[in-house]
């Protein structure tokens, strides 16, 4: 009853739009000062790698081994993607355009960051994330989504074979 009123109660896309600027608000402000003042993740990286040792360690073997054997030696291209990807994610979710596909690149982040034993606002963002992602198209209906979503129904209608027969 809940995940039905989420997609497709008016108020509950009105709710989801404070939520969506929110989160769109906190991507793009992150991202921002991440891109034009220039972000290098190799500390972040590194001190990720750190955590995995210990008694009690923040970071999972399995997680260090990724960090270790693909993160850090790409460092560069990981850096560009948390940036770029932090401040798309935010524009997305603040103009209301592929609502669902910001929000999905959104958690996959906020759950990297929290792999590599970050903690800050990651639960918050991911637990508002999850309602985004829940209501689907009525997240994003005060948005572009309102337009852009029927536009891409359209185009991928108009191309799949409608006479119901199997072309041969």
């Amino acid at each position: 009853m809940f995940v039905k009123w989420l997609r497709e109660s008016q108020i509950a896309a009105g709710l989801l739009t404070i939520i969506r600027l929110y989160l769109g608000y906190s991507w793009i402000t992150a991202g921002y000062h991440k891109v034009v003042e220039g972000f290098d993740a190799s500390g972040f990286l590194q001190g990720a790698l750190a955590k995995a040792t210990g008694e009690h360690p923040a970071v999972q073997g399995w997680w260090a081994s990724f960090l270790e054997g693909i993160a850090i030696p790409n460092a560069g291209l990981f850096s560009f993607l948390v940036a770029w990807g932090e401040l798309l994610v935010g524009i997305g979710l603040i103009l209301g355009c592929l609502t669902s596909a910001a929000a999905f690149f959104g958690i996959v982040m906020n759950f990297a960051f929290l792999f590599s034993g970050t903690v800050s606002t990651n639960p918050q963002l991911v637990l508002l994330t999850i309602f985004i992602l829940v209501a689907g198209y009525n997240a994003g209906k005060f948005g572009l989504d309102r337009f852009v979503i029927p536009f891409i129904r359209k185009q991928f209608k108009g191309k799949n074979n409608t006479s119901g027969t199997i072309a041969s």
